[in-house]
């Protein structure tokens, strides 16, 4: 069996790691805080800072990893180059990992190298930069750090008084040591959607049915499955969602944004590994959640084919306060809804709007998916964090 060293031991890697002790995996979980929680079912850890190399290669040399899987992006991830040439698998790959920690890389390679649909965009490494990148792309536009994650540091804006304030909100967000933005124009969409992409060694890459989300602060709030997307719009995602993945390469699940205009398909962002959006997956939505999914396609286990079995949502469930020790009431009342199923991510500390668990819910396929996600809305807010 194989040793993975999971690099971010959030509630994405806590269930991705169930996923690959289910089938005999090890794991060896890695964060920057000690008790995060993929370390609460891990076979081991270790705290280190994902930005310094030198920590990076120690804990690489000390365990002799079959796979590196990361799944957040402070990480130094130019160092996964010289792991590959070791022998040691990175997933999906050395530059999937590289290029999409890093919203410069990843945008330019859509939109300049592949021609794909992406918004009007530039960069700027100064807050100067960023008063002359915003009036050229002009107001309303969004600006984003290169290195983030769930919508950290992201803002919109909507008058000139609110450049300064981007900016400062976009470097107290961004992770990692690079002092950048990207400003892009305001798309208007109808709708947004993630496209969960398989790509597998050997054998055909396949989607999940498409999921649709709502954000707030840069963040998901809800997410379903199935979204609501004709076949054309649908067709044209799947093109762009294998060009794009071909050209990262490697084998696993990859998150793929996209934009749903009355202009066609935008590409938005891009994520190598399990997506927030797709824990409505843990609803049954399908045979194989998206963890299942990453795990089987890092492993080359075959897969025949993914099926769309209920119609499902999630929504977050939020903390409001600051805690050191944060507690959980209502649980019993969530736990007694039907159709209903929750995850508490066991995360050590709370803070304002951090995701502590989500609600999930399910129904047959007839049923409207609005119906699905109202359910989620209303459990999810059956458990306050205390």
């Amino acid at each position: 069996m194989a040793l993975f060293l999971l690099l971010g031991s959030g509630e994405l890697g806590k269930e991705f790691a169930i996923a690959a002790q289910r089938i005999g995996q090890t794991i060896i979980a890695v964060d920057n805080y000690e008790n995060a929680p993929a370390m609460q079912v891990a076979h081991g850890f270790e705290v280190i800072n994902m930005l310094d190399g030198i920590a990076l290669d120690r804990i690489v040399a000390k365990h002799k990893p079959d796979f590196i899987v990361p799944e957040i992006e402070a990480i130094r991830t130019e160092r996964f180059y010289d792991y590959e040439k070791q022998g040691i698998k990175v997933v999906p790959s050395a530059k999937a990992a590289n290029f999409t920690m890093n919203r410069k890389a990843i945008r330019d390679l859509a939109s300049k190298e592949l021609g794909l649909k992406t918004a009007t965009y530039l960069y700027a490494t100064t807050a100067n930069e960023l008063q002359n990148a915003v009036l050229e792309i002009g107001i309303p536009c969004v600006v984003k750090p290169l290195m983030s994650s769930s919508g950290k540091g992201q803002s919109t804006i909507k008058c000139e008084d609110d450049i300064q304030k981007a900016w400062n909100y976009a470097l107290e967000g961004s992770r990692g040591d690079v002092v950048e933005v990207i400003v892009e124009a305001f798309v208007k969409f109808n709708s947004e959607i993630t496209l969960l992409t398989v790509v597998q060694n050997g054998n055909p890459t396949l989607f999940c049915a498409p999921i649709g989300h709502r954000q707030e602060r840069g963040d998901y709030q809800e997410s379903w499955q199935p979204a609501n997307i004709s076949e054309k719009d649908l067709f044209e995602a799947q093109k762009m969602a294998s060009k794009i993945t071909e050209a990262l390469g490697g084998a696993g699940l990859f998150g793929v944004e996209f934009f749903l205009t009355d202009d066609g398909v935008y590409f938005s962002e891009l994520s190598p590994r399990p997506h927030d959006t797709g824990m409505v997956t843990l609803a049954g939505t399908q045979n194989f959640n998206e963890f299942e999914l990453h795990l089987r396609a890092i492993l080359s286990l075959p897969i025949n084919e993914i099926t769309l079995e209920k119609a499902g949502a999630s929504a977050v469930i939020l903390a409001t306060e600051y805690s050191n020790n944060p507690t959980y009431s209502g649980l019993e009342k969530i736990a007694s809804q039907p159709k209903t199923d929750f995850r508490i991510f066991g995360k050590p500390t709370s803070r304002p709007f951090r995701r502590m668990g989500i609600s999930l819910t399910y129904d047959s396929l007839e049923t409207p998916i609005e119906a699905v996600v109202e359910r989620a809305k209303v459990t999810s807010g059956f458990v306050k964090v205390n």
